[in-house]
């Protein structure tokens, strides 16, 4: 195993989907056996936009750790923790944030992104932005450098994510003469694009999501109402499957067998199979891969115990590295570690 630290993390806002699996964390289940891992449940994050609602965190960071642990992130190689465990990456970021300039902040694409999401009206959701949503960039960056990390996993489209980091890397280590903070680079994944049942992009927000938790009934039901071939209109029609917007591209995800795949593509656009037929199934085969991790994740979720340990477990790996990390910065910054 390389010697580089590795790490990621994801706001608890509830049961992860599709998107998230493929997007992911079937690139962190590669990723845990090459580096030093460290998987963030940052709830702290999730309060930036969801501040009225934080009676939801607590039970989401429990649906998270589930999915995680039943996909397979092994906390016995990657250290997987709760953000809000570790004090130290909320000192790490008072301390940052008195050297960051706001110019900085306000010009952050992740901090644009968040901010849409307080409200369709742009103009109203300024109104909304508090202090805490104002620092988020600085509060992602703490989360990487608490733990030096060198490598993130992000696709090609979230590099720029990366570059505040990097930034506020190199002004500490500029400003106070030392080698200290390793600049985080990009690990890229490839992430298929997912859509949702109803032909927009994969969100929980948006009620077209299909879950890792769901029961085998539920996804069916889910997979039925994915949009197809529009131009396809009675059964008779022949279809064409590079108008499937949402059935054909998950085929090519679960479909290992290339010969079934190729037989799907031929009784879709003769006409030998019906698009409900053809959903049904396609629902089989998402149900077969995630079959295994369902069965896990209830096993799981009946010894809430074990996992409390786990997640215990991990916390306290995190706050070792942190600790040793933020005992450094202050020694660095000529503060005295009382």
């Amino acid at each position: 195993m390389s010697s580089k630290r590795i790490m990621s993390g994801m706001r608890p806002t509830g049961r992860l989907h599709l998107g998230h699996y493929f997007g992911a964390l079937s690139n962190w289940i590669k990723f845990q056996g090459q580096y030093q891992s460290f998987f963030s449940i940052v709830d702290w994050h999730a309060l930036t936009t969801k501040f009225q609602n934080t009676r939801e965190v607590e039970p989401n960071i429990w649906e998270i750790a589930l999915d995680w642990l039943c996909v397979g992130i092994d906390p016995e190689v990657a250290t997987v923790y709760v953000q809000s465990a570790v004090p130290e990456i909320a000192e790490l970021h008072l301390l940052l944030s008195m050297f960051t300039p706001h110019n900085w902040v306000e010009r952050e694409p992740t901090l644009k992104d968040m901010v849409k999401m307080l409200d369709s009206d742009e103009s109203a959701a300024k109104e909304k932005v508090t202090y805490g949503l104002l620092g988020y960039p600085v509060l992602m960056a703490s989360d990487i450098l608490t733990f030096k990390g060198e490598l993130v996993p992000v696709g090609k489209d979230q590099e720029s994510h990366l570059e505040f980091a990097r930034d506020v890397a190199r002004r500490f280590n500029n400003f106070y003469n030392v080698d200290f903070f390793p600049e985080p680079k990009p690990e890229f994944t490839t992430t298929p694009l997912l859509k949702g049942v109803d032909g927009q992009k994969m969100g929980k927000s948006f009620n077209n999501d299909i879950k890792i938790a769901d029961t085998e009934e539920d996804t069916i039901a889910k997979v039925k109402k994915a949009i197809t071939d529009r131009t396809r209109i009675a059964k008779s029609d022949p279809g064409h499957t590079n108008l499937c917007e949402v059935p054909w591209p998950l085929y090519q995800i679960f479909a290992s067998d290339k010969a079934l795949l190729e037989k799907v593509k031929v009784d879709c656009e003769s006409a030998a199979i019906g698009c409900v037929d053809c959903k049904v199934q396609l629902a089989g085969l998402i149900n077969e891969y995630f079959r295994p991790m369902r069965e896990k994740r209830k096993a799981l979720a009946s010894d809430p115990d074990q996992v409390r340990k786990i997640i215990e477990h991990g916390n306290l790996k995190a706050r070792k590295v942190a600790s040793q990390t933020l005992h450094d910065v202050r020694e660095i910054m000529g503060m005295i570690n009382w």
